[in-house]
């Protein structure tokens, strides 16, 4: 044992394997750059389509332009944030969500500001305000129903219009139902003063600032009113709360108010004419009087006869 352990070990000699191995990995690269060059040159590589849903207001056409990629760019070359930054530029976007879906679709998820009023515009053409006060012209495509307030009388680009608007966001559409149309009517005690006018014909005057609260218990103050049949006004929602009724009729009631006290006065002057007439009437004087001549007449012709009658005896 301890001779065969003395005696050297002969090691098989090794196969010199790198240059396959060189050659083995240049191919494989050649290949994956070939197939990376013919995909980016086929139709796969690009954009197909642009999907754009969630738009009401604004067409597909313009947020695929606002987007800044179009069909046959490289699909890979644009990422999902940048597309979404240039939506989002948009005024009357409010937030746009893109994923890409391979191979070649490119969806556009947008979400616009609420509308929340419409105005009309120089040739009468209906126009709806966003939340963040742009202005939108409504097309002929749309089906226009007018299911939000009117606001007439505001400038485009006023704060107090604005704020307005960022408050009718937040105000549930079941309390603006009975609301047809809204006009500013500053004061020097209220700046932000507006007037409503609503379907049920009354006239509602508060303020922007109140305007969130006033809503709550708009519905309720009017059916107590047509409870108690009170079917017009106008109705002061600051403060207080009050109710008086519209100028024509508070003229109408005031008129009335007028002749009525006007009737009584003449129907006194007339009782105070006649009673003082029966006390200063000389006809009665001079009855009493004529009854008394003739009573003192009639007594002297019946003394006159005893007179001739004693002259006789």
């Amino acid at each position: 044992m301890q001779a065969e352990e003395r005696l050297p070990v002969i090691h098989k000699p090794k196969t010199k394997s790198r240059s396959n191995k060189k050659l083995l990995v240049f191919l494989i690269l050649f290949f994956i750059t070939l197939l990376c060059v013919l995909f980016f040159q086929s139709s796969f590589s690009k954009i197909t389509s642009i999907e754009v849903d969630g738009q009401e207001l604004l067409s597909p056409e313009s947020i695929g332009q606002a987007s800044g990629v179009k069909a046959g760019d490289h699909f890979f070359s644009v990422s999902s944030s940048s597309i979404e930054n240039k939506v989002n530029a948009l005024k009357m976007v409010e937030s746009a969500t893109v994923t890409k879906h391979f191979p070649g679709v490119i969806h556009i998820q947008v979400m616009e500001y609420p509308k929340v009023a419409y105005q009309f515009g120089d040739n009468n053409q209906p126009q709806a305000i966003l939340a963040d006060g742009s202005i939108v012209s409504v097309s002929s495509d749309m089906n226009f129903v007018l299911d939000k307030p009117i606001l007439s009388g505001w400038a485009n680009n006023e704060s107090l219009k604005i704020k307005l608007c960022h408050i009718l966001e937040n105000i549930p559409a079941s309390l603006l139902t009975d609301v047809s149309e809204i006009k500013p009517e500053p004061s020097e005690s209220y700046p932000d003063k507006i007037k409503m006018y609503t379907r049920s014909q009354y006239e509602v005057v508060t303020t922007v600032g109140y305007l969130p609260e006033k809503l709550k218990y708009l519905d309720s103050y009017i059916a107590n009113l047509k409870e108690n049949k009170i079917n017009t006004g106008v109705l002061r929602l600051l403060e207080a709360d009050t109710h008086a009724p519209f100028e024509q009729d508070a003229k109408s009631s005031k008129d009335a108010a007028g002749k009525g006290t006007a009737g009584k006065d003449n129907a006194q002057d007339k009782k105070s004419s006649s009673t003082g007439g029966a006390a200063q009437d000389p006809k009665k004087d001079t009855s009493k009087d004529s009854s008394k001549d003739t009573s003192k007449s009639s007594s002297a012709k019946e003394n006159k006869p005893s007179g001739k009658e004693n002259s006789r005896n």
